[in-house]
């Protein structure tokens, strides 16, 4: 790693052959978020109203996350900062950061990217939040991409297997 290297922060993107709408709906709704990411997306409003499924969520929503491959003990908590109805989504990532999702054309291309910072860089911020978080959000970036362009769900599903990319 060079001198320039930023422990903070990193970016992963991929091009996704789908609407924006589709890509933005499938980061801001609880329905989208466990299509292809979670085994169960909660989010409250700011006066503690639950999110239905379809339901956008809006800045000021608090979230419950738990993946497949895993016990309901293991859980990621945060709140959401920003949604823009379009092509941004801004979400705290419990003590992993912020995270950042934009949807964008490159050379004819829609291109999905997410940005991760204010990663804590001390040696155990670097290993489970940069080494750890970027590995996981480039298997299911990937999983985005392969569901919303081919249907085909990549995650393992049995919490009795273990240390796997894909929960």
């Amino acid at each position: 790693m060079g001198s320039d290297f930023d422990k903070s922060r990193f970016i992963v993107r991929i091009p996704v052959k789908a609407p924006a709408e589709k890509i933005f709906e499938s980061w801001t709704t609880p329905a989208g978020l466990e299509h292809f990411f979670l085994r169960q997306a909660s989010f409250r409003s700011r006066d503690e109203a639950e999110r239905k499924a379809k339901d956008k969520v809006q800045a000021g929503d608090t979230y419950l996350w738990r993946w497949h491959g895993y016990p309901d003990s293991t859980f990621e908590d945060g709140e959401v900062l920003e949604q823009n109805e379009k092509d941004r989504f801004r979400f705290r990532f419990g003590k992993a950061g912020i995270c950042t999702v934009s949807i964008f054309q490159l050379e004819g291309e829609t291109i999905v990217e997410l940005l991760q910072e204010n990663i804590p860089t001390d040696d155990k911020g670097f290993q489970n939040y940069h080494i750890g978080c970027k590995t996981g959000w480039t298997f299911y970036m990937a999983n985005l991409k392969s569901m919303l362009e081919g249907g085909i769900d990549l995650r393992n599903r049995n919490e009795k297997i273990g240390e796997v990319i894909s929960s």
